[in-house]
């Protein structure tokens, strides 16, 4: 691992400034502090505000990048002006992180630094991952896929550099709590903000709400399913349906990320 950290380092030593894509969570946060020490003021992070972000993780990066000392800036994306996003097709996130980079090579442009980066692993690679395809497309750089760095790595260097986001959940953003096909609107990502707001009120911490029409698919690790079980209908049950769910269930294979790519063919 510390062959791979110093590599890293070198890899954006080389950039001489860079603008980091910045969300908060464990990938971008240790990215983040490792440019942050590298390059000092010649880093720049952005943080992309969309309806999409949970205000959590929103309020969270913010916090963050003014624990780091590091520039940063807010900028508003615009996603859900997009009907190739919003109809929520199997390659919706291209679109997101299209839009997203689009903007972030505009910032760079402007303050003339060569390189902007974002935050996916060398797990990420395993996955299907549409938003790497826009990457990609636009010359945006992934250093921790040019170093190797698994996620598990990336927890274990962020536990040793005392971040706080070392057991952070993935928090991925909230249109991924929707099947392709099912159109996104800003009322059912509030309904899912405020159903997985309410869990993590109740003590579960690793969750995702599934958006399925009038049903919330709850998916938990499967050492919570007792806990869950034992919460009567006032406290769990009723409140969801207040928001607006006729049907609440318990997926039974437990929480896995990524979950609704499952039998997609990753390209």
């Amino acid at each position: 691992m510390q062959a791979k950290l110093n590599h890293l380092k070198q890899i954006i030593k080389e950039m001489e400034a860079v603008v980091v894509a910045f969300s908060g969570g464990v990938d971008s946060t240790f990215l983040l502090k490792v440019a942050h020490e590298t390059l000092g003021d010649h880093c720049l992070a952005v943080i992309g505000a969309s309806e999409t972000m949970p205000s959590a993780d929103y309020n969270n990066a913010l916090q963050q990048a003014k624990e780091f000392g590091a520039k940063f800036l807010v900028i508003e994306t615009e996603e859900m002006g997009k009907e190739e996003f919003v109809k929520n097709p199997q390659n919706r996130c291209f679109h997101c992180k299209n839009e997203l980079f689009t903007k972030l090579l505009g910032i760079a442009q402007e303050k003339k630094i060569n390189w902007v980066l974002d935050g996916s692993n060398a797990d990420d690679l395993k996955d299907y991952r549409p938003g790497m395809q826009a990457a990609r497309a636009l010359g945006i750089r992934s250093p921790l896929q040019e170093a190797g760095l698994s996620k598990e790595e990336i927890r274990q260097l962020s536990k040793k550099m005392g971040l706080s986001t070392w057991d952070k959940p993935s928090s991925p953003c909230l249109s991924s709590r929707f099947p392709y096909g099912e159109e996104i609107t800003i009322e059912k990502l509030r309904r899912v903000e405020q159903a997985e707001a309410l869990l993590k009120e109740l003590g579960f911490t690793n969750l995702r709400v599934r958006y399925h029409q009038d049903m919330a698919r709850l998916e938990i690790p499967k050492k919570d399913f007792l806990k869950l079980m034992e919460l009567d209908h006032d406290t769990i049950v009723k409140p969801l349906k207040e928001l607006g769910f006729t049907y609440v269930t318990l997926d039974l294979e437990g929480f896995r990320s990524g979950s609704l790519n499952e039998g997609i063919q990753i390209l």
